[in-house]
């Protein structure tokens, strides 16, 4: 519960993870929630200060962008391999989530009560791939990058329609290819899927980082930042 909430953005990375609060959210003991903690720690999701506690681990937007890079790669393959033998129940349970986000975007706008049954369809569209390609590596690895919460498939920027519809519209070609065993087709559209994903989402932060989430921004991107800064200051003079 905890490692979904992270994920979900509940929690900004920094951010301090108050044992008794959290206790008290969850409807735990802090004994189960120690042990929850330590398990997140080991996996990355958080970290631990020796007498400060657990804080949300910050990841750079380089990291997050080789978990993008890496995501792609691994679900392109997890197309690949499902497309020689996916079953005819898992290609209808795609289609069936097709239509289901199909449903929740008809009405041309994002509406906020959409968000959360959209989010769920999601993932339920990449974990349904990844369990079909029946190789548990691929799976376990792509679970892992999970703990970069930013490359997660929980995390959906809900604020623009045409970007929502264009990526839906990817789950609908991903589906067709993987139903017509197309490997390479299927393998192509998600790589592009989640790279657009990476890129739309890392181009926010850079330009909002206080919207959503608080992020280091990594030393190339400060450079990058100083030297617009003096650019439209020399303009502006």
């Amino acid at each position: 519960m905890l490692r979904e909430h992270i994920l979900a953005g509940k929690f900004a990375p920094g951010e301090r993870l108050h044992q008794d609060r959290l206790a008290e959210m969850l409807g735990v003991s802090r004994t189960p929630l120690r042990t929850a903690l330590a398990t997140l720690s080991q996996t990355g999701l958080v970290r631990y200060e020796s007498n400060r506690g657990f804080r949300v681990r910050e990841f750079s937007i380089a990291e997050m962008k080789d978990a993008f890079r890496i995501r792609g790669e691994l679900e392109a393959l997890a197309c690949r391999m499902a497309a020689a033998s996916i079953s005819h129940e898992d290609i209808d349970k795609l289609l069936r989530l097709v239509e289901e986000g199909d449903r929740l975007i008809a009405c041309g706008n994002l509406q906020e009560e959409a968000l959360t049954p959209y989010r769920q369809m999601n993932v339920d569209f990449h974990t349904t791939i990844l369990n079909a390609s029946g190789s548990r590596w691929v799976a376990d690895f792509v679970h892992q990058l999970h703990s970069v919460p930013l490359a997660s498939d929980r995390i959906i920027m809900w604020d623009s329609y045409e970007i929502i519809h264009r990526s839906h519209d990817d789950h609908h070609r991903i589906a067709k290819a993987l139903a017509d065993r197309d490997a390479q087709r299927a393998g192509g559209i998600m790589y592009e899927h989640i790279a657009f994903a990476g890129e739309h989402l890392i181009n926010r932060l850079k330009s909002h980082p206080d919207e959503f989430l608080r992020v280091p921004v990594d030393a190339e991107d400060s450079e990058d930042s100083r030297r617009k800064s003096k650019s439209r200051k020399r303009k502006t003079t």
